[in-house]
C-alpha cells in the first residue's frame, strides 16, 4: 500500500511536467486511417504572438491561445482537451484521418506546452496551429488557429 501511494506521487503533474521534452508518437497512433475526433463547438485557437505581419529579430518566441477546450499531454485520453502542434512554412493542412507528421515543418507540443522559441533562417515564413488529440489526429473540423506570416531579420 505505501509502495502504490509512493508510485502515484511520482506521477504527480509536477513529475510530468518534469519530464524530457521528447514527443514519441504513441504507439496506438501508428495506424495509417484513424477517426478524426469531433470538435467542440465554439473552440478557438490563435497565436498570441507573433502577430500577422511582424518583423522580427532571431529567435523568436511563439505563444500559442487555446479558448473552449484544455491542454493535454500527448497519450492522455481526456474529453474536450488536445495538444498543440506548429506548422511552420506549411501550405496545407494535414489529413485529418492520420496522426500529424513529425518533422521539422510540423513541431508537435505533446507535454502540453503552450509556448516555443524557434530559430528561423532570415527570410518570410508561416506560422500555424493545428491542435490534434491524444493520438495526434487533427479534430473535425479542424481546430487551427489562422496563418500569420512573419519576417525574420
Amino acid at each position: 500500500m505505501r509502495l502504490t501511494a509512493i508510485a502515484l506521487m511520482m506521477l504527480s503533474p509536477v513529475a510530468l511536467a518534469q519530464a524530457p521534452a521528447t514527443d514519441p508518437a504513441p504507439k496506438s497512433a501508428t495506424p495509417s486511417v484513424l477517426a478524426s475526433p469531433v470538435a467542440p463547438a465554439g473552440v478557438e485557437l490563435y497565436l498570441i504572438s507573433p502577430k500577422d505581419g511582424e518583423t522580427l529579430s532571431g529567435p523568436v518566441t511563439v505563444r500559442f491561445g487555446l479558448k473552449g477546450m484544455g491542454v493535454a499531454p500527448a497519450g492522455i485520453k481526456m474529453d474536450k482537451t488536445g495538444h498543440h502542434h506548429l506548422l511552420v512554412d506549411v501550405d496545407t493542412l494535414p489529413p485529418q484521418d492520420q496522426p500529424i507528421a513529425m518533422d521539422e515543418r510540423h513541431l508537435h507540443f505533446g507535454g502540453g506546452q503552450t509556448e516555443t522559441t524557434l530559430t528561423l533562417a532570415p527570410g518570410k515564413h508561416t506560422l500555424q496551429l493545428l491542435l490534434g488529440d491524444y493520438l495526434h489526429v487533427p479534430f473535425n473540423p479542424p481546430i487551427a488557429s489562422s496563418r500569420v506570416t512573419i519576417t525574420v531579420k
